[in-house]
């Protein structure tokens, strides 16, 4: 019994040291849509929530879509409900893999390593592979990415009306300060 209990805890032990997952549920998404000489269409999210698995480089993001602020709020309800849909496609999600990441080899100098994943928005899942730079700072793992996004690849219909004024390649960065769990 005795051994049982003791291996249990060993166990447990192993899994908290070796499953230690990174997180925050206050990191910021930004996307840019701007045609010169038309009005500014870009947007903040503040509340998106990430997860680093340390030990497999598995990394997953999440963004609620009515949580992006915009600064004319017209242009916050059009985004919800012409374009986005919110309410039939409430949120954004990220789930990959940081390749060949090694959380020993982090530093407070910032590396660069590939990251593949699939991408939903507007309920359609697309493969994808970008760059996301990994500092370290203290206990917290300061994580950077951007992407090219075309709304048509995700089924978001902008009016033949406004066309020319919405970008093609929406620019989408993303930062996070992620922290031990």
């Amino acid at each position: 019994m005795k051994e049982i209990l003791i291996s249990a805890l060993f166990l447990l032990a192993g899994n908290m040291v070796f499953s230690q997952k990174m997180v925050t549920r206050t990191g910021e998404v930004k996307f840019e849509a701007s045609m010169p000489a038309f009005e500014e269409i870009a947007a903040t999210n503040k509340t998106a929530s990430a997860i680093l698995e340390k030990s497999t480089g598995d990394f997953v993001a999440l963004t609620l879509i009515k949580s992006f602020k915009f600064k004319a709020p017209l242009m916050e309800e059009h985004f919800n409900e012409n374009y986005m849909e919110s309410s039939q496609f409430p949120k954004a999600t990220f789930k990959g893999k940081i390749l060949n990441f090694d959380a020993k080899k982090l530093s407070a100098t910032k590396t660069t390593y590939d990251l593949e994943g699939d991408l939903t928005i507007h309920g359609v899942t697309k493969k994808v592979k970008t760059k996301i730079s990994l500092t370290l700072s203290g206990a917290k793992i300061l994580a950077a990415s951007a992407i090219s996004v075309k709304p048509q690849d995700y089924k978001i219909e902008i009016p033949s009306l406004v066309k020319g004024k919405i970008a093609e390649n929406v620019k989408v960065t993303m930062n996070f300060v992620l922290e031990p769990n």
